[in-house]
Formats: structure tokens, sequence, C-alpha cells
């Protein structure tokens, strides 16, 4: 059993995606983040970052795995599934999850901070994070083009990279024309495991394809506390 610790937001979708791919049992624990729960001695024991997720593997004796990259490929391993045991093919899934990790995760993070977060609007800060986000998406769909998942076999780097890019409008993000990107970004939300996952702990449509602009504004008043914590 695991137990997982999370929030509704893209990394933690990225692990609750991957345990219903994956078909693990898990218990979940929410991490109000808006009440600083992350920031609580009891959960900083589990995540010295005091962020999400974090995951608790009760049958390897309680052991801690935080990080969202580090809990896929945590995860992956221990069920061989969506992770090649061949060296070639475990770089290939690395290196699109490490695409994510240290560029789609950050730059669409800033983009949010700066389009959404932000009660100033700093144009030329909003403009860099969203051109930088744009040209990764392009990446994206270079790649799709060549392959129907990132790294050939649907793996955890398609779980990861998605679980960002489904939330393009939220950060302000055009897609248009990126017609490999959005192939895929479909035949992503259409697996029953990425379904179930993305309403874990629970649904926020705000964040999705379909943002209402007047609930996204609400949603951000609220989230600016995250800035200073």
């Amino acid at each position: 059993m695991i137990d997982l610790y999370t929030a509704p937001t893209p990394n933690g979708w990225k692990a609750s995606i991957c345990l219903e791919e994956l078909g693990m049992p898990y218990e979940v624990h929410i991490v109000n983040l808006l009440q600083g729960d992350q920031k609580q001695p009891d959960y900083v024991t589990l995540n010295p970052n005091g962020r999400i997720p974090t995951i608790v593997d009760r049958d390897e004796g309680g052991f801690v795995v935080f990080e969202s990259g580090a809990i896929l490929l945590y995860l992956a391993e221990k069920a061989g599934r969506l992770l090649p045991t061949e060296r070639r093919g475990r770089s290939r899934v690395t290196q699109w999850l490490m695409f994510q990790m240290g560029g789609i995760g950050p730059m669409m993070g800033q983009a949010n901070v700066f389009y959404r977060y932000f009660p100033e609007k700093i144009q030329p800060a909003i403009d860099r994070y969203q051109n930088e986000c744009r040209r990764l998406f392009e990446v994206l769909d270079s790649r799709l083009a060549a392959s129907e998942w990132l790294a050939d076999d649907y793996s955890v780097a398609d779980i990861a990279n998605w679980s960002w890019v489904r939330t393009y409008k939220w950060s302000g993000v055009d897609v248009t024309g990126l017609d490999h990107l959005r192939r895929w970004m479909d035949a992503m939300a259409a697996r029953p495991a990425c379904e179930r996952g993305v309403k874990v702990p629970f649904e926020i449509p705000s964040l999705a394809d379909d943002v209402d602009e007047d609930a996204a504004a609400e949603f951000a008043k609220g989230a600016r506390t995250l800035l200073t914590r």
C-alpha cells in the first residue's frame, strides 16, 4: 500500500496518474497548500522541501520518496512498467522526464506566477515565460511528429509532461498550430487512468482546458499566499 500526500496540482497529478496506470493500491492524504499543511513539522519530516507530492511505501517499511520525478521513477521500477529496463530505452524516458522537470514545469510555474498570481502585471516577465513555454511546447510537438509517445512507448515521461501541458490555458500559452501536441494531449486525456488521476484528491476545472476566468481569478487570489511559503 502506498500513502500519497498530495494536492490538485500538476506535480500532484503526476503521482496519482502513475499510481492509477500501475493499478497500485494507495491511500490519499490531502495536503492543504493554502493553509500551509506542507510546512507543518510532521509533513516536513517526510518531505524536507515542504512541497507535494510525497509517497510512503508501507510495503517497504515506510520508505519515503519526495520529488515528483523521483516518485515516478520509484513507482515504475517497483511495478516493472512505464520505464524500460534496457539502457537506451530507459535513457530516452529519463531524458524526456528531465525535460519536464527542468523545463516545462519551472517555466509554466513562472508563467503562472506572473500571468495569474502577481497582483501587478509585469508584461515583460509574462512575455518571457509564456514565450519560453511556447518554445518548449514546440520541442514536444516536433518530437511527437516522429513518435506516438515521447519515448517511443507510453511511459512516465508522457505522464509527467502531460500533467503540466494540459494546463496551458492557465499559463496563458498558445498552442495554435501544434497539431502533434494536440493529438498527444487528446490521447492522454482519453486514457482512463489519466482521467481518474487528475481528479485526485479532487477536481479543479479551472486548471484544465476549459478555464472559467471568473473562477480562475478567485482561485488565483487565494493561491497568492503560496508565493511567500
